[in-house]
């Protein structure tokens, strides 16, 4: 059965998945959160599939994506956002083969150096036609974001962040801004975040992290922004979602891979 669209002049934000880079539960780990068996800890890489307007897109394939698509009843998809190049956000890339076919190429939007890290791996999948020898392979065109772009006719909004050493981006779509794999966000970057619905923010685990937010900033860049409604993805393994949704104050709550969210655009 084909997935049905959400209705007019609304977005609707699944998440595909709100797991740290190893995931929950992490291999060889026997911890508390990693043997409960309540579904809500059972967090797969971090990806959403936004839709509206009868546009469908997914942001990040990381190596869960296949079960995630399957799960959700993925069955089409007009472009494939990329945050950054790492693998838990990418390395599902061959999995868009159904999506992505020589006579209906898949559109792939990123920074420069996204992109070129992600040919780097991946050429076979840019280099469209049939494949020669009759290896069934994505069809997927590059196209850089330098600044806001259109999708089919509507605005988005890049949303530039720090990752560390590495600069990755966020996506903003209507009130929605999906921004994973941060622990800084510019001056510049803040003003894009302002009257927002929704906000969805990395963070990772109660300690702090070089590269992320740990729960205590993400909360204090939350209350900043102000969105009405902020949500909490790229999980560690550290926190059951019960005891995360016992801490967290009221308007930030934590992701679950399933979670649903629709705003009006």
């Amino acid at each position: 059965m084909s997935r049905a669209l959400p209705g007019e002049g609304r977005l609707r934000m699944e998440f595909l998945g709100t797991g740290g880079s190893f995931g929950t539960p992490v291999l060889t780990c026997g911890c508390e959160v990693c043997t409960n068996p309540q579904p809500k800890d059972r967090r797969t890489r971090s990806s959403v599939l936004l839709e509206w307007r009868g546009i469908r897109v997914v942001v990040d394939t990381g190596p869960d994506f296949r079960v995630q698509c399957l799960r959700a009843g993925v069955d089409r998809l007009d472009a494939v956002w990329y945050t950054h190049a790492h693998a838990d956000h990418t390395a599902g890339l061959d999995d868009l083969r159904p999506f992505a076919r020589p006579e209906a190429p898949l559109s792939v939007r990123a920074r420069q150096e996204t992109l070129d890290e992600i040919t780097s791996r991946h050429g076979y999948a840019f280099q469209l036609g049939a494949d020669p020898h009759g290896v069934s392979k994505p069809s997927l065109v590059p196209s850089v974001i330098l600044g806001p772009f259109l999708e089919k006719g509507y605005p988005v909004v890049p949303l530039p962040v720090k990752h560390g050493p590495f600069d990755v981006l966020g996506f903003r779509v209507g009130a929605l801004a999906y921004i994973t794999d941060v622990n800084a966000i510019p001056p510049t970057t803040l003003p894009l975040l302002h009257d927002l619905d929704v906000l969805v923010l990395s963070g990772l685990r109660p300690q702090p992290h070089p590269t992320h937010f740990h729960l205590d900033a993400a909360v204090e860049v939350a209350r900043k922004i102000g969105a009405r409604r902020t949500i909490l993805t790229h999980l560690t393994h550290d926190m059951a979602h019960s005891a995360l949704e016992a801490m967290l104050p009221a308007g930030i709550e934590p992701a679950w891979d399933g979670l649903v969210v629709e705003i009006d655009l």
